[in-house]
């Protein structure tokens, strides 16, 4: 039962959302990264190490061109405040080559953080902040690689019904190659379904986000409660040693619905 309702609220919200596309809210401006933090691992909070994120012809770019070597310096960049129940979407493109000393798997990769701690709380050696990930991923002109696919720096999700423990799984989504543009959304209702989106197919469906597992290293302690449902948290975009462009990063806040169709439940 409370799986049935958990479905008719998410396809309640979705459609709710698909109502109000002119209700957007622009998190990134085209102009600036005002209302942005930036944490790359081995710097302090805000330190934007080889002006790793940056604004050029409208899009927030991810660059590497002031890097002589990766050196795992992982990067996040976060919006200044914390959402609990949104859609959010973000277009992007990979482009370029990727930098010196970036790992294997990295290349054309990139990542949403959902219901990321607080900026703030990282450590400065810290890789990842503690999130849910919707990575995002660029293919090859042979070969398929999805995108969108769920990523769990110290969390877990729940799919089918069970505690899901590996790393990363896969979408449903097809291979886009070269430096096309995608659009990526995803819906968050809090601690309850996160649903991920790509070009308007839903790829990747799941539940209950929490803190626990491992992939991310030089934490504090007492950030990482296990067993924590995460109902709330920070968005961040990556960097992760391949460029890449944003060139639009939206949202729309769903918490007031959320909450009202509850009490009318």
């Amino acid at each position: 039962m409370k799986h049935s309702l958990t479905l008719l609220l998410l396809l309640t919200v979705t459609f709710t959302y698909a109502q109000e596309k002119r209700k957007w809210k622009q998190l990134f401006n085209g102009k600036n990264l005002k209302g942005w933090t930036v944490k790359i691992k081995g710097h302090e909070l805000n330190e934007n190490y080889g002006n790793t994120f940056r604004v050029e012809d409208g899009k927030m770019v991810v660059s590497y061109d002031q890097y002589t070597n990766f050196d795992e310096q992982y990067g996040h960049i976060f919006y200044k405040k914390p959402y609990s129940y949104y859609l959010l979407a973000v277009e992007y493109r990979f482009v370029g080559n990727q930098v010196a000393g970036g790992e294997g798997w990295a290349y054309k990769n990139s990542g949403i953080m959902l219901h990321c701690q607080p900026p703030s709380t990282m450590l400065k050696d810290q890789d990842f902040p503690i999130s849910i990930e919707d990575q995002l991923l660029g293919g090859d002109a042979t070969g398929e690689r999805s995108t969108c696919n769920l990523c769990t720096p110290g969390t877990n999700v729940v799919m089918d019904g069970k505690l899901f423990t590996p790393h990363c799984i896969n979408s449903k989504s097809k291979t886009f190659r070269n430096e096309e543009w995608v659009r990526a959304e995803v819906l968050v209702l809090g601690d309850s379904v996160i649903k991920h989106i790509v070009n308007g197919d839903t790829v990747l469906v799941y539940e209950k986000p929490q803190i626990g597992g491992g992939a991310v290293n030089n934490y504090d302690p007492a950030v990482k409660k296990d067993g924590q449902l995460l109902s709330s948290g920070y968005i961040s975009l990556q960097s992760e040693s391949h460029p890449v462009e944003f060139r639009k990063v939206e949202i729309i806040d769903l918490e007031k619905q959320y909450k009202k169709k509850r009490r009318k439940g």
